[in-house]
């Protein structure tokens, strides 16, 4: 995977997923390989320039992805990682709005995607890029969630 390719994708799945008038938005995280500072930049590249905003939530586990774009309402999730590469190494997973990976033809669709020329936004209407902070914190207190709570039965 390429910075060039990554840039593509971003494109490809912008555009794919910008659709009404609302704005639009991606989730992206990534793990700690030194690849997803690159990749993380390009695909910023390519979602603002086809008009996505972007909310960067750092290095999580991917399950926290698709929590946050699910809880976060956005558009499409995605996460930079591909733990069965050598470290050098990085891949791209995308998730829907539903937080649930993509389907094998919607993935078609953006593949198809990749062999046009973007169509970009016009300059009012690229996509800006933030970070939040508290991303981690908000995946643990859902994992938190999912457990049992503790009962005072004794029977």
């Amino acid at each position: 995977m390429t910075a060039e390719m990554a840039q593509r994708v971003g494109q490809a799945a912008g555009a794919h997923f910008v659709r009404g008038d609302h704005r639009h938005r991606v989730v992206i995280g990534k793990d700690t390989r030194l690849s997803g500072y690159m990749m993380e930049s390009a695909l910023i590249s390519g979602f603002t320039s086809v008009g996505m905003d972007v909310v960067m939530v750092g290095p999580v586990p991917t399950p926290a992805v698709a929590m946050l774009t699910r809880s976060m309402r956005a558009d499409l999730g995605v996460m930079i990682s591909a733990s069965h590469n050598p470290y050098f190494d990085n891949g791209i997973k995308l998730f829907g709005p539903d937080g649930y990976k993509l389907s094998d033809e919607t993935e078609t669709q953006i593949e198809a995607m990749l062999q046009d020329q973007p169509r970009l936004a016009p300059s009012a209407e690229i996509g800006r890029a933030r970070k939040i902070e508290d991303a981690r914190g908000r995946y643990i207190h859902f994992a938190k969630s999912t457990f049992l709570k503790a009962c005072a039965w004794t029977g």
